[in-house]
């Protein structure tokens, strides 16, 4: 215990002493024990590697394909179309030649830079975009600066994994009048050839007429092979001249388009032939617009930084336009599958349906589009409604593992969707979406539970033989969370049913009313019907308290507290702790509340950009589930916003002692401002 705290105090300062923070940009100058932050769309997701002009890997949202033949769907790791070769008078630049090399993560404009000197030939930096604009596509912005005359190489590859089947590299420059462009492409299988996937890359210009082949440098072709396809050009730079050119590649698949090849093709060539200008102005205005919805912390740099870190992952990971949900991982790497679980309702979901309630209407709309599905799996499981997959693909099917258990037995997923799907309209009042998405959803849920509850001799009602939140307890009865959010689901779907005057099957209220809340004989609620004080995984019984507002008296409040906290597994997910963080903001207690919201997610950094992990022993980024965890501290917690049937309303906010004052801005439809001071 004593090794792992000071691991995680030397990795802070580590961070702190190399990063020049301000509240937009982060920034290192050290290499060394590196986790990269993504840039992402919400189609794609780019991870930078530390590595001069390599990136770790591209993944493809909503794209799957069998991990093995006989295992369960995996999110594809894209075609890399973002590693290069610069070589500069015959040397090819590396770690090893260079100097002054640097980092930066612009959160506010979502690029991703490196610069670095070469000897005291040139200065060189570029730019890493995910294109808001267009979804599709990275664009890699490049500025060589001559210190001297200079002969520089430029080498773009698309490499494709080795998992891939069937690949087909080619070049080819299209013709359409005076108008050429050059495209470097691959074409592949999926792994089990589920998906055809085609990658399209370009060099750009940007001082020359890039449609001009009479301006363009020569540009040479080696496939390596099929697997490692290149285009290079050479040009000599003149003492304080500058080369600037961009590299850009698109990557289409079968799960989107029926011709991806063509597509990428056309993403390309649009990107070849808008200027730059325009088209980063149209990238920046997209994400000023995703701004608009922010969290200002003034008097602690840190926090502020931490904050806008986690809410600029949920923005990139999301797009209101795609009715695509966000795996825990987002689109930084393959960790779940890139499947989709509880943590997009519970804990993303949250945050974004206050601040962007585009992103938020496809999360929910990704559910409904699968509903369904759901149906289906009620039926096949002897309920009724609907009942949705622990772990969901493209499909709508249950895409866990047969083995884990939560896949067959964590059932109050169901319940999750369906207070995800009411806290949407709560916020919006968008009537036309309730009535041909929400209340149809609700309704299904709200039968799902009344079958899948057992009335007891005395009335009540258990659901019996689940996993509950805490995994650590599986295939018990009346576990506390999995009641608490049946019950709570079951209130929603009455309401629906009333405003869209409909009429509520009787037994949901009947139901909702009589589930069965376990207790210890001192009022501590119990997380089972056996507990018996073991060790849990993540919080469980205090969700009962938020967000779901099943216990409510103070009392019993603060006993769940003080007998589950000690309880939390040291190994768990950090967002356990962001709950009781909301919880005791909301009683009025700051210190604890900012105690807590530092635990859910500070062991979880790793430098040099503090990119949060799931667990504080692991290095995966970028955990957005724990994002959505520390953002709900701030905005539910501190902040005293809360979701009501009157819509977003505040109540009792309190800030800890280190910060100044904190500012919500753009919440909800009315793009409200809220404002706390010390």
């Amino acid at each position: 215990m004593i090794r792992l705290i000071f691991t995680i105090v030397f990795m802070s300062a580590v961070m702190t002493m190399n990063a020049q923070n301000d509240g937009w940009n982060i920034t290192t100058d050290v290499n060394t024990n590196y986790t990269g932050i993504a840039v992402a769309n919400g189609r794609i997701g780019i991870l930078p590697s530390e590595k001069l002009f390599q990136t770790e890997q591209i993944i493809l949202n909503n794209v799957y394909d069998k991990e093995s033949p006989l295992g369960v769907s995996r999110i594809l790791k894209g075609m890399n179309f973002g590693n290069l070769e610069v070589e500069i008078d015959n040397v090819k630049l590396s770690s090893d030649n260079i100097s002054n090399w640097k980092q930066t993560i612009n959160m506010k404009e979502a690029y991703f830079e490196t610069s670095f000197l070469y000897n005291n030939k040139a200065s060189v930096s570029y730019k890493i975009y995910a294109l808001r604009n267009v979804p599709y596509s990275g664009y890699i912005d490049f500025k060589i600066s001559a210190k001297e005359d200079i002969n520089v190489k430029v080498t773009g590859i698309i490499e494709t994994p080795e998992e891939y089947k069937k690949p087909v590299s080619t070049f080819r420059v299209l013709r359409d009048l005076e108008v050429t462009m050059p495209i470097l492409q691959t074409v592949a299988k999926s792994r089990l050839e589920r998906h055809t996937v085609a990658t399209s890359a370009t060099f750009i210009w940007h001082n020359l007429n890039s449609g001009d082949e009479h301006q363009r440098p020569e540009l040479v072709n080696n496939k390596v092979s099929e697997y490692d396809n290149r285009l290079s050009f050479e040009m000599s730079v003149k003492k304080d001249d500058n080369l600037e050119f961009a590299w850009t590649g698109a990557q289409c698949s079968t799960q989107d388009f029926n011709d991806p090849q063509s597509e990428s093709e056309r993403f390309v060539i649009f990107n070849l032939l808008t200027p730059k200008k325009d088209l980063i102005i149209q990238h920046n205005n997209l994400w000023e617009e995703l701004w608009e919805g922010d969290i200002i912390v003034e008097g602690d740099l840190q926090s502020q930084q931490d904050i806008r870190l986690a809410l600029y992952h949920l923005y990139a990971f999301g797009r209101g336009d795609s009715n695509l949900s966000i795996a825990p991982m987002g689109l930084s790497s393959q960790n779940y599958n890139g499947h989709i679980f509880w943590d997009t309702e519970l804990w993303m979901f949250p945050p974004l349906l206050l601040l962007n309630q585009d992103i938020a209407r496809s999360l929910v709309n990704y559910r409904s589009d699968r509903l369904e599905k759901a149906k289906q799996k009620a039926i096949n499981f002897g309920f009724k409604g609907a009942m949705f997959p622990w772990e969901s693909d493209d499909t709508g099917e249950e895409a866990t593992p047969a083995w884990a258990l939560t896949g067959t037995f964590e059932h109050h997923i169901t319940a999750d969707v369906a207070i995800a799907f009411w806290n949407y309209y709560r916020v919006t009042r968008n009537r036309s979406w309730l009535v041909e998405r929400g209340y149809p959803m609700l309704k299904e849920v709200a039968d799902y539970w009344v079958s899948r509850s057992v009335k007891n001799e005395d009335g009540s009602y258990s659901i019996k033989n689940v996993v509950g939140a805490n995994e650590f307890a599986p295939n018990v009865d009346d576990n506390a969370f999995t009641n608490g959010s049946a019950i709570t689901a079951l209130e929603y779907a009455v309401l629906a049913a009333k405003e869209t005057n409909a009429t509520p099957n009787p037994m949901w209220a009947e139901v909702a009313k009589n589930i069965k809340i376990y207790k210890f004989p001192d009022g501590t609620t119990m997380e089972h019907s056996k507990y018996d004080g073991d060790i849990i995984k993540q919080a469980d019984v205090n969700l009962l308290s938020f967000p779901l507002d099943v216990i409510s008296d103070k009392e019993t409040i603060l006993k769940d507290l003080r007998y589950y906290e000690p309880k939390l597994a040291k190994e768990g997910p950090a967002m356990g702790k962001s709950v009781f963080a909301v919880i005791y903001a909301r009683l009025g207690d700051a210190e604890n509340a900012f105690r807590l919201f530092k635990e859910s997610y500070e062991p979880n950094k790793r430098p040099p950009f503090g990119a949060l992990s799931e667990t504080a022993t692991a290095d995966l980024p970028y955990f957005a589930t724990g994002a959505g965890g520390m953002l709900q501290t701030v905005l539910f917690g501190f902040a005293g916003l809360h979701l009501t049937e009157e819509g977003i309303i505040q109540k009792a906010p309190i800030l800890p002692k280190q910060w100044n004052s904190l500012t919500i801005k753009g919440v909800g439809p009315d793009k409200e401002n809220y404002t706390v001071k010390n």
